[in-house]
């Protein structure tokens, strides 16, 4: 069977129009700019219509370009299940799910959203950690199932994307067991007398406690900031300072790492999302997690 175009020129297509750009899917494809633009302008002389019209800093889809983009779509996630398809039918059937978590995430939270399907028989459990936007990038391109997330997905003209929301949980103050036994007389106004640990401004939290120091009049005394809540909960466990933990994770904190409970950050918390391209979940396990938070 003969086709009017290029299936490689299709593909250009689709992920410039999932990356809004032609140099973002140049970053994304490894490729120069020039060659993905005449990629796409060869698509679009065999097709005879244009797929892409300038929007401000970026580009959105024609008319054209969405119909194009249906087809594409379909076409591009049959391409992605081959391979586990192809598996599948010479090997023992397993479940295959694609993570992305947000790094902003705190890693033993991950752990508990994702305890309603790890013990899913012969789950074969994908797990990829990166920037949020990055991560909605490949969940647009189909390579991840799903996106886990302290805030919801952005606003964005050239994919859909659905938020779920999988829960909130309090957060509380933990330290060493020195520095909680110094910091409990006048709690929370003790914690301006003690070393701090914070996540950084790249997480969601951060705000909210800045907010919450505010309007309780402490003027913090920041011995640390990190990106990951691991190193943060390390650096707390060995004795650099108090920490902001989600209640959550209180038990695995308590049993894994020489800290204690302090107090209560009230009125602060955390919330956490599934974010995916189907308003309705297909992926069987992504609809459980879904499900369990609802429950």
């Amino acid at each position: 069977m003969s086709t009017a175009f290029n299936y490689k020129h299709l593909y250009y297509f689709w992920v410039v129009a999932k990356e809004g750009g032609i140099s973002r899917a140049a970053s994304k494809l490894d490729m120069a700019v020039q060659t993905v633009s005449a990629q796409v302008r060869d698509l679009e002389r065999a097709l005879g219509f244009a797929l892409l019209k300038p929007a401000g800093r970026g580009l959105v889809l024609t008319e054209a370009g969405k119909a194009a983009m249906q087809q594409a779509d379909l076409i591009f996630q049959l391409g992605e299940d081959l391979p586990a398809k192809v598996r599948d039918a010479i090997s023992s059937p397993t479940v295959r799910l694609a993570v992305g978590i947000c790094d902003s995430l705190p890693k033993m939270v991950v752990h508990r959203m994702l305890l309603p399907v790890i013990a899913e028989p012969n789950l074969r459990l994908l797990c990829h950690e990166g920037e949020l936007d990055d991560l909605l990038g490949d969940l647009a391109l189909h390579r991840l199932d799903v996106v886990l997330s302290d805030r919801p997905a952005p606003a964005n003209p050239n994919i859909k994307l659905y938020t779920h929301a999988l829960g909130d949980s309090a957060i509380d103050w933990y330290g060493p067991p020195d520095m909680v036994a110094f910091a409990s007389a006048d709690f929370p106004h003790s914690l301006a007398h003690v070393p701090l640990l914070l996540p950084t401004a790249h997480t969601a939290v951060r705000a909210r406690l800045d907010q919450w120091f505010e309007r309780n009049g402490i003027r913090p005394r920041i011995a640390g900031e990190f990106e990951d809540s691991a190193l943060l909960t390390t650096f707390g466990a060995s004795g650099m300072g108090v920490f902001p933990a989600a209640q959550w994770v209180q038990d695995d904190l308590l049993a894994h790492y020489a800290v204690q409970r302090l107090g209560p950050c009230d009125g602060v918390a955390e919330h956490f999302f599934a974010i995916g391209t189907e308003k309705k979940v297909q992926h069987p396990l992504v609809q459980r997690l879904v499900d369990s938070a609802s429950s």
